[in-house]
């Protein structure tokens, strides 16, 4: 039997999963400084009821993703992937509860 290669090995190992997983609690900062000033100028109160509505435009966690993704896009913020992903586990923590994939 061959050894397997150090580099494949550590590859299937990252490959299988996160590495680490999202952080709500940095979310939640990144959340209350960027996105709920926003939030509210758009609802003129409240802008946790862009999360809440019946009407709301987001019906699972990849369009989660995509939405706060466009959000950052529009304005500039430069986050990184990890802080995207922590202010989606945040949103979904605190308002969607969309099951997450095994």
């Amino acid at each position: 039997m061959k050894p397997i290669p150090i580099l494949l090995t550590l590859t299937t190992a990252l490959v299988g999963g996160p590495a680490w997983a999202a952080d709500a609690a940095h979310g939640k900062q990144l959340h209350e400084k960027t996105c709920v000033g926003c939030h509210r100028n758009m609802t003129g109160g409240d802008g946790s009821v862009l999360y809440t509505r019946s009407q709301r435009r987001v019906h699972n966690l990849a369009q989660l993703e995509s939405q706060v993704r466009r959000c950052e896009t529009n304005l500039n913020l430069k986050w990184f992937d990890d802080d995207i992903l922590d202010v989606v586990e945040y949103l979904n923590q605190q308002y969607y509860k969309f099951p997450k994939k095994k």
